[in-house]
């Protein structure tokens, strides 16, 4: 190590290069501040016009808030006599190792257009996307859709995944099926249950009165006859009336004095010890 040069360099050049450093980052942190401020406020302008879709407000303000790094990298950049053409340069130069390192993010933000434009879902839905991901959408970003599942975690699915997979929407019509089964005994009327069932099923709380509840024999079994029981909800609503379908079954057929199923038994027959 030559600790001459160092020591030239430190004694000449230290100063001024220690106060960039000090200057770059003072603006990083500054400039991230500034950032963060003029989302904040574009995104209350737009919530303010009321007009403007949550999902492509969120998307306009993640644009904003990269083109602002880009822009503050470069200023810093020429902090330290790194010129934008300089910078254009090094980029034209590693083009292909860029292009191929990028390549992935600029297939999610490209899928994250087409979302854009087809709107297969808006910001507070309930989807399925990503094959098995299933959550409320809490924001369609640049590269990738942020979802909150049921269990409350946060998870991120990229663009080019979701437009590439099925998407299921269970919130844009007005109501969905809720399936449950009921069990009765053999013996037991099943016209009559399903009389019953229907009467409490269409009882509960938020279940849709455009579509009435279906009860039908859905399969018989040895224990009895299997009914499928299938109100329809929001899906918003739809755990409430699933779980208040199965005490509406418990109640409906304690009331009715319905026997519990039960299996019945299997005779077998034992052969006769073999005689010598």
């Amino acid at each position: 190590m030559n600790t001459e040069a160092i020591w030239i360099f430190l004694t000449t050049q230290g100063v001024d290069f220690g106060l960039k450093v000090i200057g770059a980052l003072i603006a990083w942190a500054v400039g991230r501040w500034l950032i963060g401020l003029a989302q904040r406020l574009v995104a209350k302008a737009l919530e303010r016009g009321k007009r403007m879709d949550p999902t492509l407000s969120h998307y306009l303000v993640s644009i904003l808030g990269v083109l602002l790094n880009i822009v503050l990298i470069l200023s810093i950049l020429d902090m330290f006599g790194v010129r934008t053409t300089s910078f254009a340069v090094l980029l034209a130069g590693a083009g292909l190792a860029i292009g191929t390192a990028w390549g992935g993010l600029l297939t999610h933000f490209a899928a994250g257009v087409f979302l854009q434009v087809l709107r297969p879902y808006r910001v507070g839905d309930f989807v399925t996307v990503g094959g098995s991901i299933t959550g409320t959408v809490k924001e369609l970003g640049l590269f990738g859709t942020t979802l909150i599942t049921p269990d409350n975690v946060i998870t991120t699915v990229g663009n080019n995944k979701v437009l590439s997979d099925p998407i299921q929407n269970f919130s844009q019509l007005p109501f969905r099926r809720v399936d449950v089964t009921a069990k009765i005994a053999n013996g037991v009327d099943p016209v009559q249950a399903i009389a019953l069932l229907k009467e409490a099923v269409s009882r509960i709380a938020n279940v849709s009165t455009e579509q009435p509840p279906d009860v039908e024999i859905l399969q018989f079994t040895p224990e009895g006859p299997l009914l499928a029981v299938r109100p329809y909800t929001h899906t918003d609503h739809y755990w409430q009336v699933y779980f208040d379908t199965h005490k509406a079954i418990v109640s409906t057929f304690g009331t009715a004095g319905y026997p519990t199923p039960e299996t019945p038994l299997v005779h077998r027959t034992v052969a006769p010890p073999a005689t010598a």
